[in-house]
């Protein structure tokens, strides 16, 4: 999809004696003219957040291979340009040595003494054309072309600007990276600033160059710093000509709705703990110590009830105690992957206060919450380096945001442009909470809201400048079944639902206690195991689809996604071990609740 971008003026530092302007010019083929003027009061947090957040930009943890098909292109286009120069240089050459190779023939007998002197001469010869050779330059061409791929390479990572929302009550700057691996968002309070006018709202795309950010890490303690969105242009304050810059971007389909699914992932119930920046500061290191050249690279992660979080880092079992407390009541284990992606965070652990982790579960994605005072960062990473937002589990259908909705939420999130879900609810109660959440699920696959993990709210954010194509966010064929076996008038779900404790081992030496939600068919069993803290660990259908596939929480039927929606309205019964319930008796403890 061709993403087109229009700017007044490249995003610049302007600096006069210690007092800095960073003029991030907005795009210009918005509807709404987003503007707005502050002058920092922390601008050294800022600035590394603002780096960090370039850093997710960037990222790209995939192993690409080598394109080397331009290089020979131009490879074997040399090779013939001077295998003609050489056809040519050798004509006269062969046709000499050829005279003198026939008198040498007829006076054979009477030269022989002059062989070697012949002999001689042919060898110079052959000397003088090895010379000429195509592959004398073979370095420096080697060298050339390894030049070329890395600045073809680096001129990739530079497309993808991050985009800049002004609320009533705080800025943010989203970003998702190049291998849509990872999104950050940058929340700053208003609180942050001393505000100059009356800021526009809105959503924009601001350019954010690799020269703004050299001139960023600039930034010292007796600067005073000024933040301008202008759309038209920073460079109209200083007297200078704007210089129109123009930017077309083929954005891959896969990091639109990654980018989209994100808040849906964000917004599901999980595990949470709050962690020091000395806990983070000891991951990154031991991370940044070790490299783990063979599987498994998971960091497991060990809460014990009032005892200290500990983490151990596979392959090689070493044990890391981290200073947090665990205050909940029952052991829990839990795995992360993808954790060297957890580096990027360590520009910001000495200006941090502390971080709040949210993990949801076996393979799920999870999310880092860094407290910077008037500042907060959000960082959100899958799991596998080939297991996208997109390829991973039905967030969407997970969280309950199934189907189109009522068009009046989105109405509501433009104008107040931050809202709770209970006051959604409370402001629409002619809709109900299935159709409310619908709607909220598709303003997240049009890119039209976020969910802010930090403060628990919906965000209106238009992502693109340009309507998506309905093919991005219509309803999915996945969908419409999950919807139907819910929505069957015999309930079958409901009426055939289970859920019983089992014991399940994690090592030889600990044991934890998981609910199992089951429903039974005459042709096939469908199963889903949560642990004690609500999040699926385990999955398990009869049906072919699911058969067919790789039989795991990446790539879920109709049959376990219905069944996770069904057994959610009973997750926080206080259900006792080893005791089997049926739908009536749950139905029952949920009213008494």
């Amino acid at each position: 999809m061709e993403i087109s971008y229009q700017y007044t003026s490249p995003s610049v530092c302007l600096q006069s004696e210690d007092y800095i302007t960073l003029g991030l010019s907005p795009d210009l083929t918005r509807d709404e003219k987003v503007s707005f003027v502050g002058r920092l009061k922390h601008p050294l947090i800022f600035r590394d957040a603002m780096l960090m957040l370039r850093e997710i930009v960037i990222s790209d943890s995939r192993i690409r291979k080598k394109d080397y098909g331009d290089f020979f292109a131009w490879f074997n286009q040399e090779i013939e340009k001077r295998m003609i120069h050489k056809e040519g240089f050798l004509k006269t050459w062969r046709k000499e040595l050829q005279g003198d190779m026939d008198t040498l023939k007829v006076q054979l007998d009477d030269v022989d003494k002059n062989i070697l002197e012949i002999r001689s001469k042919i060898m110079s010869l052959k000397s003088k054309v090895n010379d000429m050779g195509i592959w004398q330059n073979y370095n420096k061409i080697e060298s050339q072309f390894w030049h070329y791929i890395r600045n073809r390479d680096q001129a990739l990572w530079y497309v993808l600007d991050p985009v800049i929302t002004v609320h009533p009550d705080q800025v943010s700057f989203e970003a998702f990276s190049l291998d849509e691996s990872v999104y950050g968002c940058l929340a700053v309070k208003m609180d942050e600033f001393e505000i100059k006018g009356t800021p526009k709202l809105g959503t924009t795309n601001v350019d954010f160059s690799i020269k703004l950010a050299k001139e960023m890490e600039r930034f010292r303690t007796y600067n005073e710093v000024e933040l301008s969105i202008n759309p038209e242009g920073i460079t109209v304050d200083s007297g200078v000509t704007p210089e129109y810059v123009e930017k077309k971007i083929d954005l891959p389909e896969s990091w639109i709705k990654g980018f989209n699914q994100v808040s849906a992932a964000a917004s599901l119930d999980g595990f949470e703990i709050e962690l020091t920046p000395v806990d983070l500061y000891d991951i990154c290191s031991f991370l940044r110590r070790n490299k783990a050249r063979k599987s498994p690279r998971a960091m497991k992660w060990v809460f014990e009830p009032k005892k200290r979080v500990k983490i151990i880092f596979e392959p090689w079992e070493k044990e890391l105690e981290l200073s947090t407390i665990y205050t909940g009541k029952r052991k829990h284990i839990e795995r992360i992957w993808g954790r060297r992606r957890w580096l990027i965070v360590e520009k910001i652990i000495p200006i941090s206060k502390s971080f709040k982790l949210k993990l949801f579960g076996f393979g799920m994605p999870h999310f880092l919450v860094a407290d910077l005072g008037f500042l907060n960062m959000t960082i959100g990473f899958t799991s596998w380096s080939s297991n996208d937002w997109v390829k991973g589990t039905a967030f969407n259908i997970m969280g309950g945001f199934i189907g189109e909705g009522d068009p009046n939420v989105r109405n509501l999130l433009k104008k107040n442009r931050v809202m709770e879900l209970e006051t959604l609810k409370s402001e629409l109660s002619s809709a109900s909470d299935q159709e409310i959440r619908a709607s909220i699920g598709s303003l997240f696959r049009k890119g039209e809201a976020y969910f802010d993990l930090n403060r628990k709210v919906y965000r209106y954010r238009q992502l693109l400048n340009i309507p998506l194509p309905r093919e991005l966010y219509e309803t999915t064929q996945l969908e419409r079944d999950v919807l139907n076996e819910i929505n069957k008038p015999e309930k079958r779900f409901n009426l055939r639902l289970t859920a019983n404790f089992e014991t399940i081992a994690e090592s030889s030496s600990s044991q934890t206690t998981s609910r199992r939600y089951q429903y039974r068919d005459k042709t096939f069993n469908t199963e889903v195991t949560l642990d004690q803290d609500k999040q699926i660990v385990k999955v398990n259908c009869g049906c072919k689809a699911f058969k067919r596939g790789p039989r795991n929480i990446s790539a879920p039927c109709k049959h376990i996604l219905a069944l996770y929606i069904n057994a959610s309205t009973y997750l926080e019964l206080p259900l006792i071990p080893n005791r089997r319930y049926d739908e009536s008796s749950l139905e029952a403890m949920r009213v008494d609740d």
